[in-house]
């Protein structure tokens, strides 16, 4: 495909263009829906389930075919794209673009400073070594710790898997935001439409832009 800056006035098809601005992909194209879900538990991240649980393409309307992006473990919840956007899913989901991803875990026990060392020095899994971008306290009470992880990459499992490794039985966990993507105000169960400038923020966070090659 030919790449040429615009000129005032031009006119393009929607269908066939790629339009940028400033390197940052402009989300045009016609039918393109792109969801933000706060997933709640005992929901499968799928598009089907063989065992017939309910899954988060159940939570959003069924006008055109749409995929996750990524996947949260179905023990836990929190925000998750939806959407038939293949290369937003592409730029957030490939680890080489770095979008991050941010938890809540609540877990047993009293978390100190050499735990939330150990999580950013990174701890060693059965698939190899795991490390968490930055991991803060926020808040103790009756025996439980909340702890908020930064991720860089989503291996199945990683955040609980990190946590039982230094020593901490998660209770429960909750993916807070996407990147640069939060939405407090969703509640479980609940979704809504991004804007067309949340979904350029994301390109942003994996690299599109003046930056980028």
């Amino acid at each position: 495909m030919d790449a040429s800056p615009a000129h005032l006035g031009q006119k393009v098809d929607p269908d066939r263009a790629r339009v940028l601005i400033d390197g940052v992909p402009l989300p045009i194209r016609p039918g393109l829906v792109h969801y933000l879900v706060n997933k709640p538990a005992g929901i499968v991240s799928t598009v089907d389930d063989p065992r017939g649980r309910p899954t988060v393409i159940d939570l959003v309307p069924r006008t055109t075919r749409v995929y996750p992006v990524g996947r949260l473990d179905a023990d836990s919840e929190g925000l998750l794209v939806i959407t038939n956007d293949g290369e937003l899913t592409a730029a957030v989901t490939h680890p080489s673009h770095g979008v991050t991803k941010t938890y809540v875990a609540r877990v047993h026990g009293d978390v100190g400073r050499g735990v939330i060392r150990r999580l950013t020095d990174g701890v060693d899994l059965d698939d190899g070594p795991a490390r968490a971008l930055s991991a803060r306290v926020l808040d103790r009470h009756a025996g439980e710790t909340l702890v908020e992880i930064v991720m860089g990459e989503g291996r199945k499992r990683e955040v609980r898997r990190m946590l039982t490794v230094v020593g901490h039985e998660v209770l429960g966990l909750a993916r807070t935001a996407i990147g640069p993507i939060r939405d407090p105000g969703l509640r479980s169960g609940e979704w809504r439409l991004l804007t067309a400038e949340e979904v350029r923020s994301l390109y942003r966070a994996a690299g599109f832009g003046p930056a980028s090659p």
